[in-house]
């Protein structure tokens, strides 16, 4: 039976003076009751009653069916609650359950609780289950790309609790709905990927919060093996995907790769000299009997290295010049950089600047970031539209694949396009002419894709978004009333677009408009006509009138109109407006 508000009350009411807590903390009560027909007094202690630090409000332990459950629960149908805790669980709350050692005295008693469980039933444990439960739509949950990201982060600790089991033990992550009993349509069943590695001449050194950078050359087939077992998720920390095969950097490895297997002109040694190396990410760094072993590690730089030797792999494997030297792969190595001990933040730090070296745009290496994946969850969720953070990613999918996506628009937000909106929306505009500064700037990028957008009414983003589409025919109307006066606004786009996002957000009726116009990328034609209005009838006029003020006056007059790119002078302007029409700044954010 699905969980009701009125059940949540009687429990709170019941219970509360006994076991404290908020009312949200019965919902775990009740589906643990329900979920495994336990008497209250046991599920009561199975679950957390005054919160936690550590992503863990429930647990239980099913001997029969060999089954450990962790559980998250959240009373409210919005999957976006999952993403603090699931970040606690990954950042603390697997290591501090499965950690082995002894818990100290500031461990809550549902920590307690739980590790006295688990080490009853050590021995008959095969699955470790993390359940996310909540009132809204599995399937919803599975979309969001923030939540994508989180779970393969909290799958890469899995080795902590093989470690604790001392065996291999599946884990299988869910989001399951309380009201309807429906669980995701993906069980997301993980195994560790741990590979054996020859590291050799190695060295290392720590980082400023105990990461470690461990320095040495490995070979490049060791590598080969690790994508072609783990596929695409080998790549899932990189900023891109493979460049083309014509590419400079592809068609110099293709030569390099030629040179050592095909005709024998270069030694296999020869090859660490020329590259550049890789760099990779890694849970654990370990030292075993047997050498050395990696734990879910993740190529950061060196996708086009692996692309380009399965591309000549690929392509040379039928000629007898390969079968005669295809040996010689074993002996090519390269430099490698391997961080472990490492925060994501830190991780995606580390590939954005590994990275810079390569031919990349610098908003390309943003794509990964945990805003960028918000804001595509953000799209989507309110107005079913795909935010193309990768560069080419909407092209390479088809309708079914938006369909599955939940994406219901033919059309992407791209992500530079989204840049220049938030930048012009603030009256930004004279950083639109330095937008790689703006990429490669921690502070700037941080202002421009502050949290603060996700809280926006997506249809006033779309709204703004839109009208660099119709700039050329807005000028074009501009200058239709009066060609001679007012060709200065050709010059203008930039100020023309921030001035119509100010017309367009102060509209009176502006929710109308934006359920109207801001739900799609279509740019209709009453949409067009709307903002015609705008720009001869409003921004006209303020541009104007400002610029016959001194000293604006005065460089135009010698052919200056370099200010119309500033934001000085779009302050003057939306000043007038004000006085003119009571304009008040809006923003994005």
């Amino acid at each position: 039976m699905p969980i009701s508000d009125r059940e949540i009350d009687n429990a709170f009411a019941a219970l509360s003076k006994t076991h404290g807590g908020a009312r949200k903390d019965y919902f775990g009560l009740l589906y643990l009751e329900q979920e495994f027909e336990l008497p209250r007094k046991v599920a009561a202690n199975q679950v957390a009653f005054r919160g936690n630090d550590y992503g863990v409000d429930g647990f239980h332990v099913d001997p029969a069916k060999r089954n450990f459950y962790l559980y998250q629960f959240r009373s409210s149908a919005s999957y976006n609650q999952f993403k603090a805790t699931l970040q606690r669980l990954i950042d603390g709350g697997i290591e501090r359950v499965f950690s082995g050692g002894r818990l100290d005295s500031s461990a809550d008693a549902l920590l307690r609780q739980l590790r006295s469980r688990l080490v009853e039933n050590q021995a008959v444990v095969d699955r470790v289950c993390i359940h996310f439960v909540f009132a809204g739509d599995p399937a919803e949950a599975e979309r969001s790309q923030a939540l994508d990201r989180l779970r393969e982060d909290l799958e890469n600790k899995k080795y902590l609790i093989d470690q604790f089991f001392g065996r291999e033990i599946t884990l299988v992550i869910e989001f399951r709905s309380a009201k309807t009993k429906k669980a995701g349509a993906f069980t997301h069943v993980t195994k560790t990927h741990s590979y054996p590695i020859e590291l050799t001449h190695t060295i290392s050194m720590p980082g400023p919060d105990n990461e470690l950078l461990t320095v040495g050359f490995v070979r490049i087939m060791e590598l080969f093996s690790m994508y072609k077992e783990m596929g695409s998720r080998f790549f899932d920390r990189n900023i891109r995907g493979a460049l083309p095969e014509d590419e400079v950097v592809n068609r110099s490895l293709t030569r390099a790769f030629k040179k050592i297997v095909l005709e024998g002109k270069d030694l296999p040694s020869v090859f660490p000299f020329n590259h550049n190396g890789v760099a990779l990410s890694a849970e654990a760094l370990e030292q075993t009997d047997g050498g050395t072993r990696i734990v879910e590690p993740r190529i950061l730089n060196g996708v086009q290295t692996l692309m380009t030797l399965e591309r000549f792999l690929t392509a040379s494997a039928d000629s007898d010049s390969f079968r005669q030297g295809s040996r010689k792969l074993e002996g090519v190595k390269v430099l490698c950089k391997v961080v472990t001990k490492a925060q994501p933040d830190f991780v995606t730090n580390v590939t954005v600047n590994n990275n810079r070296q390569n031919p990349v745009e610098p908003w390309n290496l943003r794509a990964n970031d945990r805003i960028q994946l918000e804001l595509q969850d953000r799209f989507r969720d309110q107005l079913g539209i795909y935010y193309e953070r990768q560069e080419n990613a909407f092209s390479g999918l088809s309708e079914d694949d938006l369909g599955g996506l939940g994406i219901k628009e033919l059309k992407a937000i791209q992500l530079v396009p989204l840049a220049k909106t938030f930048l012009v929306a603030d009256g930004d505009i004279d950083k639109l002419q330095r937008l790689r500064q703006v990429f490669d700037d921690d502070y700037q990028y941080s202002q421009v894709f502050s949290p603060g957008r996700l809280r926006v009414d997506a249809r006033h983003i779309v709204l703004c978004y839109k009208i660099q589409f119709r700039l050329r025919k807005l000028v074009s109307d501009i200058l239709e009333k009066g060609v001679n006066r007012y060709f200065y606004v050709s010059r203008a786009r930039n100020l023309v677009w921030a001035l119509l996002c100010q017309g367009v957000l102060n509209e009176a009726d502006l929710d109308v408009r934006a359920e109207r116009f801001g739900t799609s990328l279509s740019l209709e034609t009453n949409f067009t006509e709307w903002l015609s209005y705008l720009a001869t009838n409003r921004c006209r006029f303020v541009i104007r009138d400002v610029l016959e003020q001194k000293p604006y006056q005065e460089k135009a007059a010698e052919g200056n109109f370099s200010f119309l790119r500033t934001n000085a002078f779009y302050e003057k302007c939306m000043a007038l407006a004000h006085k003119s029409w009571k304009w008040e700044r809006k923003r994005l954010k």
